[in-house]
């Protein structure tokens, strides 16, 4: 499973993560699994999952993202296979029966949302038993290390110190930024087992542009899983069972 977009670059941790959770749904006797992409903008995981195979439904607000993602679903001819719903992460009971999910993503989601406890229950809610939420949040410790480096020392130290790990008045969409405890507590909080925590983009955000592509891929995919390059990566990444 192959993803194109800018965003998706040096996450092969990630799809190798949700590349397993494929394999053990399909061990479960499950022939086309259904995949869940709440906010899932415009098909940069959905069409690579419906090209695996899987009946994948999209939750997404953004009228200009859902275009793109029809287009590229006709593109690769997996239309068929994708269901696009036009609503907020807060109406997914309304569209997903409860249960009925063998994976349930949730990528760059909690940081914009109003209600992330109530986001995560929705989550908690549609994920089969044996099924598997993926949570990729931005990493507070990351844009507090970024900004420390070039210079913005205080902007550094308000994200350090902000309950939310943000910079009141910056000009950003993000409403809150998690680490590694953090976000576990709040999966936690939704009824649900972390078993998997790992950095994605540990330092791809970072390393000179003339770096090798497989270079930073192998590093990426070896730097992912030790904790303490995970907790200073861009992101962190949480596969999560009910419990």
């Amino acid at each position: 499973m192959n993803t194109d977009i800018v965003a998706a670059r040096g996450s092969g941790a990630v799809r190798r993560a949700l590349e397993a959770e494929l394999r053990a749904a399909r061990a479960r006797g499950v022939e086309q699994p259904v995949v869940v992409d709440v906010g899932g903008g415009s098909g940069g995981w959905a069409v690579p999952f419906a090209s695996a195979g899987c009946l994948v439904t999209v939750v997404e607000p953004n009228p200009n993202a859902r275009a793109t993602l029809l287009r590229r679903a006709v593109e690769e001819g997996v239309a068929q296979r994708i269901t696009v719903v036009a609503d907020d992460s807060d109406a997914l009971a309304a569209h997903v029966p409860a249960g009925s999910a063998d994976l349930v993503l949730a990528h760059g989601l909690l940081e914009v949302v109003d209600d992330p406890r109530a986001v995560l229950a929705a989550l908690a809610a549609a994920v089969a038993q044996g099924g598997a939420v993926s949570v990729l949040v931005a990493n507070r410790n990351a844009a507090v290390l970024h900004r420390a480096l070039t210079g913005r020392v205080a902007d550094a130290h308000r994200l350090l110190t902000d309950a939310d790990g943000v910079v009141p008045g910056e000009r950003d969409m993000v409403l809150r930024r998690y680490d590694s405890a953090g976000l576990t507590d709040a999966l936690v909080a939704a009824g649900l087992e972390v078993t998997l925590l790992q950095g994605d983009r540990v330092i791809a955000d970072i390393v000179p542009g003339e770096v090798r592509e497989e270079e930073l891929e192998d590093f990426e995919l070896a730097a992912a899983a030790i904790p303490a390059l995970r907790d200073v990566a861009g992101r962190l990444h949480a596969i999560a069972r009910r419990s």
